[in-house]
């Protein structure tokens, strides 16, 4: 859990304002079966695969996966500069994510991108500490990390948690 308290404080609210907000059909499956902003950050830990959907210059969606990391309260992702996730996120920032295990755990976050790394412009001022993370993760030599891979951070408007047996999650979780 790399998640500071106020970051945690912005999690959980965040995930009860989404799911405050969320249709009735949608409460009536999650509202018993959630987590919290804690337990969430203590479950989704290392690389964690999402469904990630982007929208084309006609408006049509589009869903590939990535490799996503839960840092911070936020997903982190990359692609290839060439990808055309790449291009639609560049084009259009908005998307959506899922990472879901089974029924056991289904996490549903709409937001905003940022690029991290853009090859024209300044990085992100933590963008060090991420890419020392991302490199720990993958190792050094993974990729050409200057040129090859763009690194983004979807900042989330909504987001919510479906996870039906929280404790069965937490003991998956434990090494």
């Amino acid at each position: 859990m790399r998640e500071t308290p106020e970051e945690l404080k912005e999690l959980q609210a965040l995930l009860e304002a989404s799911l405050s907000r969320s249709t009735l059909h949608l409460r009536s499956i999650v509202t018993e079966s959630t987590m919290t902003a804690e337990q969430l950050t203590q479950i989704l830990t290392g690389m964690c695969t999402l469904a990630l959907s982007t929208v084309t210059a006609k408006s049509e969606p589009r869903i590939s996966g990535a490799d996503g990391h839960f840092l911070h309260g936020k997903w982190y992702f990359g692609t290839a500069r060439s990808a055309a996730k790449a291009r639609h996120l560049a084009a259009r920032p908005a998307a959506s994510a899922a990472h879901m295990r089974g029924e056991d755990l289904g996490v549903f976050t709409h937001g905003v991108v940022e690029i991290l790394n853009p090859q024209d412009g300044e990085p992100a001022p933590d963008w060090p500490d991420l890419l020392a993370y991302f490199k720990d993760f993958y190792g050094d030599d993974a990729f050409d990390w200057d040129n090859d891979v763009v690194y983004y951070r979807l900042h989330p408007h909504w987001m919510t948690v479906y996870a039906p047996d929280v404790v069965k999650l937490a003991a998956a979780s434990q090494p």
